[in-house]
């Protein structure tokens, strides 16, 4: 089922073909250490993520970077993403519930992230560093909104709901919420002081990449260097899993 899914998700646009052989090992893990409860949480990601983005527009302002990747995920995306449930879900096998806990609070994590990107987008209010820093361009890593927040919220609840509806698990609705809320706090924190920044010479643009898309070597204007959006994305999923795996001792043990 998970070949189909990705497969349909890349003939629909959402995925690249890289990004759907990731994803398809993404379902496969999942489906396999937590059954149909975990596919079920992995579906609330991914379907609602894709929907927010897809139907809310996204226009760049000036002074944003201008070479994000798209809306079409690659593998590096799917990874970065899906990577700590994926992992996660073997636990399942040795940690009956553990492995469903992971990836609730890491896909939570991520669809904070996504909801807040896309819901933000329709602030009228402009982004601040971290909600209550200066005034940051839309599109600047770090930078939030309340209205963004508020769909973070709303989108780790989805995730989390899903997981505590499908596993059986009432416990798992408030600590996947929460989890996942602050793991987007921390993507936050790590876009604004760690992700690195850079400029194009050339086009005296905003960029996110070491290589603008005009082809032109960029300068660091910040972060560090070696540390992309994918890298960001991935911290905050891992520490969102580690997040829930301390939640799951702490209420079954």
């Amino acid at each position: 089922m998970s070949l189909a899914v990705a497969a349909f998700a890349w003939r629909a646009g959402t995925l690249t073909r890289g990004g759907a052989v990731a994803a398809w090992a993404v379902g496969t893990a999942v489906l396999a250490g937590t059954g149909w409860a975990g596919g079920a949480v992995l579906a609330a990601f991914f379907v609602s993520s894709s929907v927010v983005g897809r139907t809310i527009p996204s226009v760049p302002a000036p002074g944003a970077p201008l070479d994000a990747k798209g809306e079409r995920r690659d593998p590096w995306q799917v990874l970065a993403n899906g990577g700590p449930a994926l992992l996660g879900a073997l636990v399942e096998w040795n940690a009956p519930a553990l492995g469903l806990w992971i990836v609730t609070g890491s896909l939570a994590a991520a669809a904070a992230d996504t909801w807040a990107t896309s819901i933000g987008a329709l602030s009228r209010a402009g982004p601040r560093r971290l909600l209550v820093g200066p005034p940051l361009p839309r599109g600047a890593s770090g930078g939030m909104t309340p209205l963004g927040t508020a769909g973070a919220l709303v989108g780790a609840l989805v995730v989390a709901g899903t997981g505590a509806l499908a596993g059986g698990m009432p416990a798992l609705l408030l600590a996947g919420t929460l989890i996942g809320f602050l793991g987007m706090a921390a993507d936050s924190l790590l876009g604004a002081v760690a992700q690195g920044r850079f400029r194009c010479p050339a086009c005296d643009q905003a960029s996110e990449w070491r290589v603008h898309r005009c082809g032109t070597r960029t300068v660091r204007q910040g972060g560090m260097e070696w540390l992309d959006n994918d890298g960001v994305n991935l911290a905050s999923t891992a520490l969102a899993a580690g997040a829930a795996a301390v939640a799951w001792l702490a209420w079954f043990r």
